[in-house]
Parts: C-alpha cells; sequence; structure tokens
C-alpha cells in the first residue's frame, strides 16, 4: 500500500519538530501502531535509504504513543550492530562503513527473535554511540510491559540471507520514500556535524551512499506501507 505526502500532518509532533512524513497524520499511523500491539508484542519496522530519516520518524512515532499509552512502545535500531570500527579498519572497509557488509546481520536477526520470543523478561539492545563511532552493548532495555517495539533501519526488508529473515520477524514494515535531493541534503549536514568536510562529506553522500541507497529502494516492494516525504 503506497501513502503519498501531503502537507498537512493533522496531529501533534514530537521531540524532533514537524513530522517528516504523513498523509495520513501522525495519529493514524499511531493508532495502526498501536492496533498492531493489541494482542501482545508487536515489532514495526521502519524502513529507509540513509538520510531518510528514519531515527527521527521514529522517535516522532515513539513520542506519539507515549502520549496515548505512556510505557508501551520502545525504539530501537539495527544501528547497533554496525561491526566494531577496529573491525572494519581491520578489513580495509573504513570507506564502506555503513554498507550491508558492516553489520552483524546473524545478530540482528538473532536478536529480533528473540526480542519477539521472550517477552517474560528483558531484552537488552545494543545502540550505536556516535562520540565513539562505535555499538555499545547492553545500551536500550526492551522489557516486559514492551508490546510495540519500534526497529529502524536501512536493510529490514534486504533479500540476501540472513536478512532476508527480517521481514518475516516484523509484524509490519513501513518505508520512508525520501525526496532525493532533501535526503541527500540531510546526509551531507549529518557528516559534517560529524567533523567530515562538506567536500569528504559530498563524496560519501554521492558515493558509497548512493550505491546502498540503490540496494535499500530495491526492497520497497517488500515493505507493507510506503509513506511519503512532507514538504
Amino acid at each position: 500500500m503506497t501513502i503519498t505526502g501531503s502537507h498537512r500532518t493533522g496531529g501533534r509532533t514530537g521531540p524532533s519538530g514537524t513530522p517528516l512524513y504523513g498523509n495520513p497524520s501522525l495519529d493514524v499511523l499511531t493508532e495502526r501502531a498501536l492496533n498492531l500491539a493489541r494482542n501482545g508484542r508487536a515489532l514495526l519496522g521502519i524502513v529507509g535509504e540513509p538520510g531518510a530519516g528514519k531515527s527521527t520518524f521514529a522517535e516522532q512515532l515513539l513520542a506519539q504513543v507515549e502520549q496515548e499509552q505512556p510505557g508501551l512502545a520502545v525504539a530501537v535500531s539495527m544501528d547497533g550492530f554496525h561491526l566494531a570500527q577496529r573491525v572494519v579498519e581491520a578489513r580495509g572497509q573504513l570507506a564502506e562503513k555503513g554498507t550491508i557488509d558492516t553489520f552483524d546481520a546473524d545478530g540482528f536477526v538473532a536478536l529480533l527473535r528473540r526480542t519477539r520470543a521472550e517477552t517474560e523478561h528483558t531484552v537488552w539492545w545494543p545502540e550505536f554511540d556516535r562520540d565513539i563511532e562505535d555499538a555499545v552493548a547492553g545500551a536500550v532495555d526492551v522489557t516486559a510491559h514492551h508490546r510495540l517495539v519500534i526497529v529502524d533501519g536501512n536493510f529490514l526488508l534486504a533479500t540476501r540471507d540472513p536478512w532476508r529473515r527480517a521481514k518475516d520477524l516484523l509484524d509490519e514494515s513501513w518505508f520512508l520514500d525520501a525526496r532525493p535531493e532533501a535526503r541527500r541534503a540531510r546526509l551531507v549536514r549529518r557528516y559534517i556535524s560529524y567533523g567530515f568536510t562538506p567536500e569528504a562529506a559530498r563524496a560519501k553522500a554521492l558515493g558509497v551512499d548512493e550505491d546502498t541507497s540503490a540496494l535499500i529502494r530495491s526492497t520497497v516492494s517488500r515493505a507493507d506501507l510506503v509513506l511519503g516525504e512532507l514538504g
């Protein structure tokens, strides 16, 4: 199902300001997310290309869910499964960091499976820390009372093994259909904020990230819902 963008959101906003995606409104999307968890724990995947705003959208959705049903939901990210910086360097993949081969795919799929199955106790998720450019284990607790787990990531719909198993572990997946120029501009700004020179930031955004984007975009037909970017 494809839902295109609109200039009207009709809903409240999360901590990151104006919603990036809508029509239906964030209110309607929140209700849809809550319905997934009506009969037990549900995993909702948020998928998109680099710079699509996955984490921002996940934060906004989580904030709205929290207003409706406090304590029901939690947000986690595939980014916690980045291979360690020293591993990426040792493998000669530093320039390709963030591509599909620089993640622990088996570990990610295994933790998705645990999160679905182990609902009586806490399951701990890693979190990627930009200050140290590495993942931190045990950073996010998915507890027994969390019935909606919002999972953001680039490769949730990828078809190669073992990634292809991720889709079957999600109750729904929503694809953020970002406007290309806005997405690339966000990437460049992000890399500059990480310390890249403007030239290096543009080179990364228009180079290796474009290859990753093409891979992710090829999986859009596997999504349950496609949201168009507002603006």
